[in-house]
């Protein structure tokens, strides 16, 4: 019988709560955070009776009674220590601990004047609060149990504010590193982007264990906001530990003109869940998703992506491919919904799957809904094995099977990474699909 999830108990993560200081700094905050707990004591747990999670069965994250990180703890860690996780260079680099800004492991020297790159928890104790207050809650709409639990906690995470009329040279890292030194601990990270009208930015995110054996919870809940003619590329790395789990929800709100270039690559994690969500609620604004998820062992994978189509003539494109093994598990749920007064809408949607083992699963639901009537919209799912034919070529010119599989393997992840920038970021994740995606790993 599948485990129940719904009626799971509240009471550990309840009782954490209690040891969060309601400081009084500022007020709004303090409402935030009791609105959201009431919400958390009744939301049922998302469950597989749930439309939504009907394939992604999170019972093992619900039924483990996670310790909530409510304050940070000494990490003993060194720059050199978790270099291979950093950009390095020219990169402004935020990076957190179990949830928590650690600046001595941060580079901000990089930082211009007027803009904001740093921790949530830090500015919501400041007068500049102020930059947060207008957005912060305010644009999530994709709520469970665990974005409330999120709000309610809502303790540190990454803020970055770029003004009006300033195009960013320099990207942006946010690492969020889990230790592994304590077991079953749950962070509750909130992140804020805001960029003003007309400003551009790179961003990306980058989710990485320091010890592969530690049960532990990301619970992720982001909010991004562009302004008119904003224009951000954000790039999502997930690579929880073999035991560590992932549940996240993105919810990104464009302004007229503006544009987001999303790419989300998932290459580790126990059980992760990646909930992207547009709402194009400015005439003329567009976005573009991209996601690469690397599937082993008996992992589950869920990307859950969501496009709104709220004013004429914007236009969306959602291009996915996955590589499943083993006996791993993905679901990919991908949804445009265009409302009657979004004529013109452009959209395109594509979710790519290849099994190299028969028992791997994907679970594939690209959906449309469409209320207006001038409009172009595309939407597609393939699933397969490596043809057969092509490793035939590969074998009749003298290559053995398992380094044909493996050439077909990795061109087949390649096409999905060539727009990603900037250049390092493509070229880390090229260093995944490299490492995971050898001859000798696939013979």
């Amino acid at each position: 019988m599948m485990p129940e999830t719904k009626t799971a108990p509240k009471q550990h993560y309840l009782a954490d709560l209690a040891g969060v200081p309601m400081n009084g700094r500022p007020a709004w905050l303090n409402a935030l955070r009791a609105d959201a707990t009431a919400r958390f004591q009744q939301a049922e747990y998302p469950h597989v009776r749930m439309e939504a999670w009907r394939h992604t069965n999170i019972a093992p994250i619900v039924n483990t009674p996670y310790a909530s990180a409510i304050a940070p703890t000494p990490h003993g860690l060194t720059r050199n220590a978790v270099g291979d996780k950093l950009f390095g260079g020219d990169w402004i680099e935020l990076v957190f601990v179990d949830g928590w800004f650690a600046p001595d492991l941060s580079r901000l020297s990089a930082m211009v004047p007027d803009m904001y790159a740093g921790s949530l928890h830090e500015v919501l104790g400041s007068p500049d609060a102020a930059l947060a207050e207008p957005h912060l809650g305010k644009v999530l709409r994709g709520e469970n149990a665990f974005t409330a639990l999120n709000a309610a906690f809502l303790r540190d995470g990454a803020l970055l504010h770029v003004p009006a009329n300033m195009v960013l040279q320099t990207p942006v890292h946010l690492l969020f590193l889990s230790t592994g030194r304590r077991e079953r601990l749950a962070a509750h990270i909130r992140n804020l982007l805001i960029l003003g009208r007309h400003s551009q930015a790179s961003v990306t995110v980058t989710y990485a264990a320091l010890s592969g054996d530690a049960d532990y919870l990301n619970n992720v809940a982001e909010e991004i906001v562009l302004g008119e003619n904003a224009h951000l590329d954000y790039c999502k790395i997930v690579n929880e530990g073999a035991s560590g789990n992932h549940l996240a929800v993105t919810e990104c709100l464009h302004a007229r003109d503006s544009r987001c270039r999303a790419f989300l690559a998932t290459v580790g994690g126990r059980i992760v869940r990646n909930e992207h969500r547009t709402r194009l609620e400015g005439q003329g604004a567009g976005c573009d998703v991209g996601g690469l998820y690397l599937n082993d062992g008996q992992r589950l994978i869920d990307n859950t992506l969501h496009i709104l189509h709220a004013q004429p003539q914007c236009d969306s494109r959602i291009h996915c491919r996955g590589i499943l093994n083993d006996e791993s598990r993905a679901v990919y749920l991908g949804k445009v919904h265009v409302l009657r007064a979004a004529q013109k809408t452009d959209s395109n949607q594509l979710n790519s799957t290849m099994l190299l083992s028969d028992k791997a699963i994907i679970d594939a639901k690209p959906q449309l809904e469409i209320y207006a009537d001038d409009v172009k919209c595309t939407h597609g799912a393939t699933v397969g094995a490596p043809p057969p034919e092509l490793v035939f070529y590969f074998r009749s010119r003298g290559m053995d099977e398992a380094t044909a599989r493996a050439m077909l393997t990795r061109g087949f992840a390649e096409e999905a990474i060539g727009d990603v920038k900037p250049e390092a970021v493509r070229d880390r994740i090229r260093r995944h699909i490299l490492e995971k995606y050898g001859a000798k790993r696939l013979g």
